[in-house]
C-alpha cells in the first residue's frame, strides 16, 4: 500500500502543466473559480494577494477574461499561451506587466533560453531598444529569482554561413518576395535592404537554438497583431503554415493576443486568417 501511494504522489508531481478549461468544466466550476485556479497556477498566488494598490473590481473583471474565458478556447498549452504573452508585451513595452507574465512564465515551466529567444525573435520586427528594454526586464527577473542563467552561445551561424543559413529557412516560407518587393531601388540599395533580412532575420535570429521555426513564426504572428502590421501579417499567415503551423494554433494565438492588444487589432488579424483559407 505504501509503494502505491508513493507511486500516485509521484504522478501527481509530475504532471504536465495544463490550464483549466471552462468548458470542460463548466457543470462543477464558475468562471471565477476557473479564472482563480489559472491564476494561482500562473503566479503562485491567490488573487487578493496580488490586488493591493489596483483596482479589485476591474481585476476581477480581467482575471475571468483572461484567465477563463481565453484561456479555455483552442488547444494551446499553458506554456504557449504564456510565451505569447511575454512577446506581446515585449512588443507593446507594458514592462511591469512584462515582468509579471515572464514569472508565470518560469512558474509554468517555460525554460529561460525560450524566453530569452521569444524577446530576440521581436528584434527584426521592433528594433533594438525595444528588445534590449525586454531583455533587461527578464534579467532583471532571473537574478530576483537567483536563478543561474548560463548565458549560452545560441547562435548556429558564423558571419560567413549567415546568409546561406538564413536563406534556406527563407526560401521555404517566403521566397524572394521581400527582393522583388524593393528591387529598382536607387543603387541597387534594396537588393542591400533584401540581403539584410536574410543574414539578420532568418540567418542571425531564426537559426539559433531555443525555439524551432514552427514557434518563431508563431510568435511573428503574435508579434505583427500586436504592432498593428497586417499588410505584413499576411505574408507571415501564409509562413506560419508553411512552418507546419495549423489554422488553428494561429487562431488561438491571435485570440490569446486579444485582451492585451484589444479587439480591433485582432479582429484585423483574424480576418487575415479567415480570408488566408478561402
Amino acid at each position: 500500500m505504501k509503494r502505491i501511494l508513493i507511486s500516485f504522489l509521484a504522478i501527481l508531481l509530475f504532471q504536465p502543466c495544463f490550464a483549466f478549461n471552462f468548458e470542460k468544466e463548466e457543470n462543477i466550476m464558475t468562471r471565477e473559480d476557473v479564472s482563480n485556479k489559472n491564476y494561482e497556477i500562473l503566479f503562485h498566488a491567490k488573487p487578493s494577494e496580488t490586488d493591493f494598490g489596483t483596482d479589485s473590481e476591474f481585476m476581477a473583471i480581467l482575471r475571468k477574461y483572461i484567465f477563463c474565458d481565453i484561456f479555455s478556447l483552442g488547444d494551446l498549452d499553458i506554456k504557449t499561451r504564456e510565451l505569447i504573452t511575454v512577446t506581446s508585451l515585449s512588443v507593446q513595452q507594458t514592462l511591469p506587466q512584462l515582468k509579471a507574465h515572464i514569472n508565470a512564465a518560469l512558474n509554468v515551466g517555460v525554460e529561460p533560453d525560450e524566453l530569452i529567444e521569444a524577446i530576440y525573435q521581436c528584434a527584426p520586427f521592433i528594433g533594438f531598444p525595444k528588445t534590449l528594454n525586454a531583455v533587461s526586464v527578464l534579467n532583471q527577473v532571473l537574478n530576483e529569482r537567483g536563478l543561474e542563467f548560463e548565458n549560452k552561445y545560441r547562435a548556429t551561424t558564423n558571419d560567413e554561413n549567415r546568409y546561406k543559413k538564413g536563406l534556406e529557412i527563407q526560401n521555404p516560407l517566403y521566397g524572394d518576395e521581400i527582393a522583388q518587393t524593393f528591387k529598382g531601388l536607387p543603387n541597387n540599395m534594396g537588393q542591400d535592404v533584401a540581403r539584410f533580412l536574410t543574414e539578420f532575420c532568418f540567418g542571425d535570429i531564426y537559426t539559433r537554438n531555443g525555439l524551432d521555426v514552427k514557434t518563431r513564426e508563431l510568435l511573428s504572428i503574435v508579434i505583427l497583431t500586436t504592432a498593428g502590421n497586417f499588410e505584413q501579417l499576411k505574408s507571415h499567415v501564409i509562413g506560419a503554415k508553411k512552418a507546419n503551423n495549423t489554422i488553428e494554433e494561429i487562431t488561438a494565438a491571435i485570440v490569446q493576443c486579444m485582451p492585451y492588444v484589444g479587439f480591433p487589432n485582432a479582429f484585423e488579424a483574424l480576418k487575415i486568417v479567415k480570408n488566408s483559407v478561402k
